[in-house]
């Protein structure tokens, strides 16, 4: 089980209501179901409406809005799971220790001279996140730590790197391979 690093403070509470599961909370709150659990020593998925459930803090305001313009960026024009996807891989690489801790040195990271990610190159990280991205991110979020565990990503057509291709393919999304 990997633990995400990202500061795991108290930022409210949620009250139970019919209906709700910890997927559909965590989605609207943008944190994990794993750490809604954690933090209120929940065993199960189990809910009773009335409850009242901690909300841990996940990453900040800025931090979203930097992942969802590159989710943005990125994955423009390709499915919704492939933008999720790609939201996962930002998130994952937190989470690995092959990488930076956060989401902004993950994002801004540069290798042997390259940047990781082409938007930060070509600066169309800077263009405003339209709504789909923002709610792939805030879904990437709630399935933090549950997916394959997909470290990066890559256009077959277009990648220059032959190191890329060697990576275990996780999944295929639209015009992106997933890989770790």
């Amino acid at each position: 089980m990997t633990v995400p690093k990202s500061k795991a403070n108290a930022a409210t509470t949620h009250q139970v209501q019919t209906g709700d599961t910890l997927w559909l909370i965590g989605k609207k709150y943008g944190v994990s179901v794993k750490s809604l659990k954690s933090v209120n020593q929940k065993s199960s998925d189990l809910l009773y409406a009335g409850e009242k459930l901690t909300i841990p803090q996940s990453i900040t305001a800025e931090e979203r809005d930097l992942l969802a313009r590159l989710v943005h960026a990125e994955a423009k024009g390709e499915p919704y799971a492939g933008k999720v996807a790609v939201a996962s891989v930002v998130l994952n690489r937190v989470d690995s220790s092959l990488f930076p801790n956060d989401i902004k040195s993950v994002i801004y990271q540069v290798d042997q001279g390259y940047y990781a990610f082409t938007p930060v190159q070509n600066g169309t990280i800077n263009q405003p996140a339209d709504a789909e991205a923002k709610e792939a991110v805030q879904e990437a979020l709630a399935f933090r730590g549950m997916g394959n565990g997909s470290l990066y990503f890559y256009n077959p057509v277009t990648a220059k790197s032959p190191w890329i291709t060697t990576r275990e393919v996780t999944v295929t999304i639209g015009k992106h391979r997933f890989a770790k």
